[in-house]
C-alpha cells in the first residue's frame, strides 16, 4: 500500500502498531512490512522477531510517560505518523458478582486509557502533515452483549465512544478515526473461555466460524486507504452480529 503526499510524491507510509509482540498485533506488523511500510511496534515485553524495517519499543500503554516517549521517538526518526493501529488490549471473563475492582482497573487502563493516549499523542503528530489514520479494537461482545463479560464489553464500547469523538475533533486536521470488532479468533484472548461458551457465541454470528487475522486485517487495509478520507467515526463489526 503505497500512499501520496498532496504533492505527488511517493513515500513509505509510517505505521505505529501497539500490542506487537505477538497475536494478531505481530501478525498486522508483518502485514504492513510486507506492503512496504516502515512500522513501529510496542508491547511490556521484548519482541523476539525482527524485521530490517521495524523498529519495537519496550511500552506500558497505560502509562502517559511510556507512550509520549514511543511517540517521541516516531517524531525523532521518521518526522511524521500516517497510521495508528490500537490493537494492544486485554479481557476479563467472569460473572458480575465475582469481578475484583482490581480487574475492572486494569482491563480499563489498557483498552480505554491506552487507546485514549495513543490517539491523542499520535493525532498530535499526524496534523502536522494534515493527514492520519486511525484504527481501534472493539468487539462483538459489544452488540452482543455477552454474558460473562460485562467489563470487557463496557471497556470496548467506551472505545468505541472514543472513536466516534474522536472523528468529529480530528476532522479538521485531516485524521480519520474508525474501529473495527473482531469475533473470537483463537489467539491467547479467548484461551480461558470453554469451549461450550465459544460455540454458542459462533452460532449467534451470521457467519459462524472464527475469525482470523486475516479478515481483520482486510477492514484495517480499507481504512488505512487514501482514498478513504472520507469515512470516519465507522465501526466494522465482523461476522454478521
Amino acid at each position: 500500500m503505497t500512499t501520496l503526499f498532496e504533492n505527488g510524491s511517493d513515500f513509505s507510509p509510517v505505521t505505529l502498531i501497539t500490542g506487537t509482540s505477538r497475536g494478531i498485533g505481530r501478525f498486522l506488523a508483518n502485514h504492513y512490512l510486507e506492503q512496504g511500510h516502515k512500522v513501529i511496534g510496542c508491547s511490556r515485553k521484548p519482541a523476539d522477531w525482527t524485521h530490517p524495517n521495524y523498529e519495537h519499543h519496550i511500552a506500558d500503554v497505560t502509562q502517559e510517560s511510556d507512550v509520549k516517549q514511543v511517540l517521541k521517538a516516531v517524531r525523532t526518526n521518521y518526522g511524521r505518523l500516517d497510521n495508528l493501529i490500537n490493537n494492544a488490549g486485554i479481557a476479563a471473563m467472569n460473572h458480575f458478582l465475582l469481578t475484583p475492582t482490581s480487574v475492572v482497573e486494569k482491563v480499563f487502563s489498557t483498552n480505554v486509557v491506552g487507546t485514549f493516549l495513543f490517539c491523542r499523542e499520535s493525532a498530535r503528530l499526524m496534523k502536522k502533515n494534515n493527514f492520519g489514520r486511525i484504527v481501534n479494537f472493539s468487539t462483538v461482545a459489544v452488540p452482543l452483549k455477552l454474558e460473562g463479560e460485562a467489563v470487557y464489553a463496557a471497556s470496548k464500547a467506551a472505545v468505541v465512544c472514543l472513536t466516534q469523538v474522536a472523528a468529529r475533533e480530528f476532522a479538521e486536521f485531516g485524521i480519520t478515526v474508525n474501529a473495527v470488532g473482531p469475533t473470537p479468533i483463537k489467539t491467547d484472548l479467548i484461551a480461558g473461555v470453554s469451549e461450550e461458551k465459544i460455540e454458542a457465541l459462533l452460532k449467534r454470528q451470521a457467519i459462524q466460524r472464527f475469525g482470523t487475522f486475516e479478515d481483520v486485517a482486510n477492514v484495517i487495509d480499507f481504512f488505512l486507504k487514501k482514498e478513504s478520507i472520507f469515512i470516519t467515526g465507522q465501526v466494522v463489526m465482523l461476522g454478521g452480529v
